[in-house]
């Protein structure tokens, strides 16, 4: 009976060989809400409002003299630096902690705000390698206090998690808006009205520096013993398959109005945005508040389809648009269906890396809302710039683009998600034996102590052997797996203790 219940307790989590190569939070409390958590969530809340703040950038162009097709090419340019460099932040955040490359991201932000006072033309490269800097700090930032906030929980607690923080940065929305608008509603907006949104967007970024160092003031930096696997290598292997690609066109459909909705409220002849995003930022809020736990009880997949389905028809509210107030109709399914989607896609790419390669799964995937931003932006652009000379209106034609895109999106990510659920694999490690029906049937969710077998699990002959049952390791914590061993190897062979993967297994029910 001891060595069984030995036997089982060395089996029931297994460590994979590559968890000695390092331990991405060690000494982390495992805990979601703390201290900790609630000073990265005021910094979030902070540097929200600064990107937020900015989000009259469109305004910026046009009065340095540059068009709105020249804004979407500016916009997808700087992309590219968050989308080439992402992969590289999510290893040094693996490799260094998330510590370090939220400080560094932070700092880099202050310092790009402040830099945009001296540029007095859209042409130059200096704005497109500004714009490539200011992307790639923002991604290191959400990248880094997500990373920070969820680096140790389970997937569907990730979700949670990585929402909760995520509803620090919708009130940094409502407040960032307002003061945009503040700042930047004048009739006749003058070079120094722009001024004063960078200069205000720097001084907040300090402020979230500064909570960001307090919450990440007792992490100590991760113990690396052995040098990791090449990112290459880790992304073949763990890579999460159709969900990039929902992450693609997401990004399209979630990063349009940022940029582009002043122009559309300027064509309108309507002064001021934040009625969408208040109304926006105070849904997605309550929506996240409300459905924390459904990650939990529907599962990750059906929240997909559901937020893309929502943002989709999103897309065709903004039809019925005439003044400040009637922003406030897409504005609400905006906040419903980002709350949803955001999490739930994040935490579906990342249930394929282990904990210890989180960092690069966060990155993997926000590289992938980042590529779409990147097309989506000269895509908008090209057709609001060509629209007219095919005789179409240009900004209804744009939005029923993308409600068609996000429709489909969500009808083929349906069928392969389905798909994938039927057919096991071999990329994840699950590994099948012959049929073999099971001997011992144990609870899926239960983790009683072993007891040693029966007469009738032995079965009628002298050469039947028993089966032990133990947990699955982690990542597989809805199945029970059996090994099929003799009473005497399970005594004699403690060496064959250590690497269960090697022993012949199949999953029991």
């Amino acid at each position: 009976m001891n060595v069984l219940l030995k036997k089982e307790r060395s089996l029931e989590a297994p460590p994979p060989v590559e968890d000695l190569q390092i331990n991405l939070l060690r000494g982390q409390p495992r805990r979601g809400y703390g201290r900790a958590f609630w000073l990265a969530y005021l910094s979030n809340f902070l540097i929200s409002v600064a990107v937020s703040i900015l989000y009259r950038y469109a305004d910026f162009v046009r009065l340095l003299g540059g068009s709105e097709y020249q804004l979407g090419w500016i916009v997808g340019v700087g992309m590219i630096g968050s989308l080439t460099a992402r992969l590289t932040l999510g290893s040094g955040i693996d490799r260094r902690g998330p510590k370090a490359i939220w400080l560094v991201s932070l700092a880099a932000f202050c310092v790009i705000c402040f830099a945009h006072l001296g540029l007095t033309r859209p042409d130059t490269p200096v704005i497109y390698l500004l714009r490539v800097a200011y992307c790639l700090a923002v991604a290191g930032v959400f990248g880094a206090a997500m990373t920070f906030v969820s680096g140790r929980m389970p997937v569907v607690r990730m979700a949670e998690m990585i929402g909760m923080l995520g509803t620090a940065g919708f009130m940094g929305m409502v407040v960032g808006a307002q003061v945009g608008d503040w700042l930047c509603g004048a009739e006749q907006l003058t070079r120094a009205h722009v001024d004063r949104l960078f200069t205000a967007a720097g001084l907040i970024g300090l402020g979230a520096m500064l909570f960001a160092a307090l919450a990440t003031g007792q992490s100590p930096p991760p113990q690396v013993r052995h040098r990791q696997p090449p990112m290459g290598y880790l992304l073949r292997r763990y890579q999460p398959g159709a969900i990039l690609g929902v992450a693609l066109v997401a990004g399209a459909g979630l990063g349009w109005p940022s940029t582009f909705l002043a122009t559309y409220a300027a064509e309108l002849g309507i002064p001021r945005i934040g009625a969408f995003f208040t109304i926006y930022s105070i849904t997605a809020v309550i929506t996240r508040v409300l459905t924390r736990r459904w990650p939990e009880s529907f599962g990750l997949t059906p929240l997909v389809l559901i937020g893309l389905a929502i943002i989709g028809g999103s897309q065709l509210l903004f039809l019925f648009v005439q003044n400040e107030w009637t922003f406030m109709l897409p504005g609400f399914t905006y906040g419903i269906g980002h709350a949803i989607l955001f999490p739930t896609v994040v935490a579906t790419g990342c249930r394929t890396f282990p904990e210890r390669y989180r960092g690069l799964g966060t990155m993997l995937i926000m590289s992938a809302f980042d590529l779409g931003t990147m097309v989506g932006s000269p895509l908008v652009g090209t057709v609001l710039h060509r629209a007219p000379e095919w005789g179409l209106p240009g900004y209804p034609s744009l939005f029923v683009l993308m409600g068609v895109l996000l429709g489909g999106t969500a009808v083929v990510y349906r069928g392969i998600a389905a798909r994938e659920q039927t057919v096991p694999s071999s990329r994840r490690g699950i590994r099948r034996a012959k049929a073999q029906p099971a001997r011992v049937r144990v609870d899926q969710a239960a983790a009683e102590p072993l007891l040693p077998p029966s007469k009738s699990d032995l079965g009628p002959g002298p050469s039947s052997k028993p089966s032990v049952c133990f947990p699955a390791c982690a990542g597989e914590s809805a199945a029970r797996r059996c090994v099929t061993e003799p009473p005497s190897r399970e005594i004699g062979r403690e060496s064959r203790e250590k690497s269960p993967a090697k022993q012949p297994i199949h999953q029991a029910g």
